[in-house]
């Protein structure tokens, strides 16, 4: 039976491999506005600068750090035996394994949705799946048994790669608050610019912060809104719509959502056009994106904002 993608993520841990460190922290002087927000029923939580930190900011495809590259590509290559069935090309076998990459990738970006005001977005799986295809040609073998299907394949290579390109944890209190939430009966879900790796990720972040209840209930798959699902990614408008229809179909209307995230002109302005209500994380300086002027816009600003992410116990009456 070949393991699940948690499963997978789990027996790497459990190994002794070298992951790049997460960010080094680097907090903000603000100061939180916690008026309490009354008729919320469900939280939608910003993934990668809100619930985990991640290096850079944000989930990168291509790093601009070339070195960052070499290393993330050659583990990839090392740790699901790719050498023996890539073209003997001169030059690195990073290198020609980066190209690969590329042309995949701009591929899918060129396939993208086309809607207008619209930015498309890839899937990360697919990527890999399209490089995988390539070296089929050249009768690259693995085990089927622990690895799944091409599809089922992809997705860990994904979720190692990536892993292997940015250090990322959870952030502090994350675990604490959305255990308070689902304790309160709060719903909650993701809206997000995210793969299929990130609910992985995020489950790993937080069971790294605290015990987790069994079963894992705490974030609905069916409030989830996530950018390689919709084929779009933020800002584009859709991807907040396609949000808002998920918590209407569960009885909500965006007004009793809260949508929690840490970039305010390209995320939080979205949301709050499209009637949710909104909450500025201001928890460090590399994911925060806002600055002074738009906090004074009333065009802009958010309802609410937090230096903490246990402060929504605040604003909901927790």
């Amino acid at each position: 039976m070949p393991q699940s993608l948690a499963e997978y993520a789990q027996w790497l841990a459990e190994r002794d491999l070298r992951w790049p460190a997460p960010p080094k922290l680097e907090p903000i002087a603000a100061a939180p506005f916690l008026k309490p927000l009354p008729g919320i029923k469900a939280i939608a939580w910003d993934v990668y600068g809100t619930l985990l930190r991640i290096a850079d900011g944000e989930l990168l495809f291509i790093h601009p750090q070339s070195l960052r590259m070499e290393v993330a590509l050659d583990k990839t290559i090392q740790e699901f035996n790719m050498w023996h069935s890539m073209s003997r090309k001169p030059g690195k076998p990073w290198e020609y394994m980066l190209s690969l990459y590329t042309n995949a990738y701009d591929d899918l970006r060129l396939a993208g949705s086309g809607r207008k005001g619209d930015l498309t977005e890839i899937d990360a799986a697919r990527v890999w799946q399209k490089i995988l295809e390539k070296l089929d040609k050249n009768d690259y073998q693995y085990d089927v048994d622990q690895y799944g299907d091409l599809d089922d394949l992809s997705q860990k290579i994904a979720y190692f790669y990536h892993s292997s390109l940015q250090g990322w944890e959870a952030s502090a209190g994350s675990a604490a608050i959305v255990m308070a939430l689902a304790d309160a009966g709060v719903r909650q879900g993701l809206l997000a610019d995210g793969q299929c790796f990130t609910p992985t990720q995020v489950l790993r972040g937080l069971q790294a912060e605290g015990k987790l209840p069994e079963p894992l209930g705490l974030i609905s798959p069916d409030l989830s809104t996530l950018s390689f699902l919709e084929g779009v990614r933020k800002p584009s408008k859709s991807l907040y719509l396609a949000a808002a229809k998920r918590f209407r179909d569960a009885g909500m209307t965006p007004d009793q959502v809260l949508f929690v995230g840490s970039r305010l002109r390209e995320d939080l302005v979205i949301a709050k056009s499209v009637g949710f209500r909104t909450a500025l994380f201001a928890g460090e300086k590399l994911s925060l994106k806002a600055t002074a002027a738009d906090l004074k816009d009333p065009a802009v600003k958010p309802d609410r904002l937090l230096t903490q992410l246990i402060q929504v116990r605040d604003l909901l009456g927790i």
